[in-house]
Formats: structure tokens, sequence, C-alpha cells
């Protein structure tokens, strides 16, 4: 599932495993879903937040509806929402997001501006695995620009953004190809084995 504007960027990139399908829980020019099966043969579903009772019921939609698909890695990108338990119990160790900040500093909603108005000189991009929390979960790669004068949020998210489009097409290869493993040692650790 990718939502928000890495969609493009992760639809373009080789991946070692081809992308099942796009959803969305809005339909907007910001989320590419429309368009998206034309484009590149990937099946694209919006399940807008006002068609379902509840989070609950529309999170069960969009499981069902990537377990129709075979879908072994949920990516999310973009995606603004939090997920129902039961959802990330169903895909449990197989969902991905990325976070415009260095975890676990600034989480939730206006990272950005969090650390702006906090006065950081170092802004960063963290992947990471999902849990019940807000952006809690164990992470798989980060990376950082130095802005020692940052005072703007979009000129800041506007440097973060080839760092996510780099980190996340490398963290989603790395997890497929298995070389993302915990530490036995610290399980919240994800150590990660490169091929030589």
């Amino acid at each position: 599932m990718l939502a928000g504007s890495l969609v493009g960027v992760a639809l373009e990139v080789s991946m070692p495993r081809s992308i099942s399908g796009v959803a969305a829980d809005v339909n907007d020019a910001k989320i590419t879903v429309v368009g998206v099966p034309d484009k590149v043969g990937v099946a694209a579903r919006v399940f807008p937040r006002d068609g379902y009772e509840d989070r609950v019921a529309r999170d069960a939609a969009i499981a069902d509806w990537l377990d129709e698909l075979g879908v072994e890695l949920v990516v999310l990108s973009g995606y603004m929402a939090i997920l129902d338990g039961a959802f990330i119990a169903r895909f449990a160790g197989r969902i991905v997001n990325v976070h415009p900040s260095l975890l676990p500093a600034f989480t939730g909603l206006h990272a950005v501006q969090q650390a702006v108005d906090y006065g950081v000189k170092v802004f960063g991009v963290t992947v990471h695995f999902v849990d019940e929390g807000v952006d809690t979960g164990p992470v798989i790669l980060q990376d950082s620009v130095v802005l020692e004068n940052a005072v703007d949020a979009d000129e800041v998210l506007a440097a973060l953004r080839p760092l996510e489009h780099r980190l996340l097409p490398e963290a989603v290869r790395l997890v497929a190809a298995g070389a993302v493993q915990a530490d036995p040692a610290v399980p919240r650790r994800m150590l990660i084995r490169h091929e030589r």
C-alpha cells in the first residue's frame, strides 16, 4: 500500500518484487491513485474515510483487499492516518513507513515544523517498521541533512524529499531481500546485512 508523494517514485524504482497495489484513503491531486493502473498496470483503490462506519471498518476493508492481492509487504508513504491494531496485527512485521524526522524525535503530525520550532540544526528521514504506537516502530534506515539556520518547514521538507526518495525504496529492497533482521540482543534494533 502506497499513498502520497512517494507513490510515483516507488512505482518507477526497480524493486526486487512487484508492487501489487496502491491504496489511499483520500483521492486528491497529491495522491496519484487515479490513473495508476493505466500507467503501470498496478491495482489501485481509494478507501475514503467517510465511506466506512469507522476506522476499524475501513482498515479491515483495506486489509481484506491487500490479502486478496497477495501482498507480502505494506509500504506507507504519506499515509496520514493511524492504522487499527487489528490491521497491524494482521501484517505484523510487514509494514514499513517513512517519516520526516530522525526518530525517536518529533513523532506524529507536523514533525518538520516541530523540529524547526525546537531549533534543531540536523533534520532527517527515518524508514521504520510500524507498530501500534505513533512512529515508534524499529528503525530500518535513517539519513540526515544539516540546515543550521532553518526557519521554514516547507524548505526543510524540500531538502528532505531526496532523502525520502532514496531511503524508502532502499529499505523496501532490503526488507524484501530478507536483509533486515532484529538483533537478538536488542530486538527493536534492526541489523542490516549488506551484500558483498
